[in-house]
């Protein structure tokens, strides 16, 4: 039996680790040759409602890049749709939503989520793989309340957000119950995926960057402090990362959160000089990884300069892999970062 490889949690939990652990975001999908031909005959909730083969391409990016953590493979969605959101991932468009949440009657019309019988395929996906494949951590998620009530609200992806900051601004008490069922979801959610086996939870507010740092105390802090303090009863390690969100990180550093992700906008140092004291995960560029090899070798070695020597440091990228991304340099990057930091 080979021996579970728990580097990343001490690395979560601010201790000292032999060597710099990583995991890349959206290292299981549109890169992987495997997955691209999984996906000529499956669609995205189609892999995921298959508790095997969707335990397959979580685990595939640790077998192929030895990277130190799985993250389960799923979309933000996932908890949605047994709400009563009538949600459709587009191929070219992302999630569309075709009964967008604007009253508070559309509010009560949305189900609590019962995940041993709402997504039962998430769970058993998470038993295969914690206790028959993976011997390293599986991360949980769960989009953040700010990010998947703007695709509720908007009924789509969107970039100015008008729908739903006009709502939070305009009707403060239909947002604030929004808030709440979202984070009381949120909550029963990821507990659920711990209770199955993941070891860490990480909280994905990708469009909270859209929100100025006051507006950010008022409308969204106090579920966020809702859902990470509701966590923090079950021992394992969190994570926030947001996309755009450095005039945040002051504020994501407040909250009782184990470790902040940085995008690529906002280095190590500059995080510490900010004053975050969290454990950092991040923050590579994406987009170098389509440079030539000595491009990308010198940008991770500034990066991991700032990083390795941190009691509490995960490598990983700024923002999701692009498909254009070949595998291979995927697998070189991970050598480089766990050669690179070696005690």
């Amino acid at each position: 039996m080979t021996t579970f490889n728990d580097t990343i949690l001490k690395a979560y939990n601010g201790e000292k680790t032999d060597y710099t652990p990583l995991w890349f975001m959206r290292q299981a999908g549109r890169s992987q040759p495997e997955y691209n031909k999984l996906k000529e005959k499956y669609s995205l909730f189609e892999i995921t409602h298959q508790p095997e083969l969707c335990a397959y391409v979580t685990e595939l990016p640790v077998v192929n890049y030895q990277t130190d953590a799985a993250i389960l493979y799923k979309d933000i969605m996932t908890p949605l749709s047994p709400m009563g959101v009538d949600v459709e991932i587009k191929k070219g468009v992302g999630p569309v939503i075709y009964n967008p949440t604007r009253s508070k009657a559309d509010i009560e019309k949305l189900d609590d989520l019962q995940p041993e019988q709402d997504i039962p395929y998430v769970l058993e996906t998470i038993r295969i793989l914690t206790e028959e494949k993976l011997n390293v951590p599986l991360i949980g998620f769960s989009g953040a309340p700010f990010t998947l009530a703007s695709y509720m609200i908007e009924g789509g992806p969107s970039k100015q957000y008008n729908k739903t900051k006009a709502m939070m601004y305009g009707d403060p008490e239909t947002w604030f119950a929004l808030m709440d069922k979202l984070g009381d979801m949120i909550i029963t959610y990821t507990k659920a995926q711990i209770n199955a086996g993941a070891k860490a939870i990480q909280i994905f507010d990708s469009w909270v960057g859209a929100v100025n740092a006051t507006d950010y105390r008022v409308f969204i802090k106090p579920v966020m402090e809702k859902i990470f303090n509701a966590l923090k009863e079950e021992n394992v390690p969190t994570i926030l990362f947001g996309i755009g969100a450095n005039h945040l990180l002051l504020e994501f550093n407040d909250l009782p959160v184990s470790t902040v992700g940085l995008d690529w906008r906002t280095s190590i140092q500059e995080a510490r000089s900010l004053g975050i004291n969290r454990s950092l995960q991040g923050n590579l560029d994406p987009a170098i990884l389509l440079a030539d090899w000595d491009v990308i070798e010198k940008r991770t070695k500034e990066i991991l300069d700032q990083g390795k020597d941190e009691s509490g440091y995960v490598f990983n990228l700024g923002h999701g892999v692009f498909p254009e991304i070949e595998p291979e340099t995927l697998k070189r990057l991970a050598s480089l970062v766990h050669e690179y930091t070696a005690k």
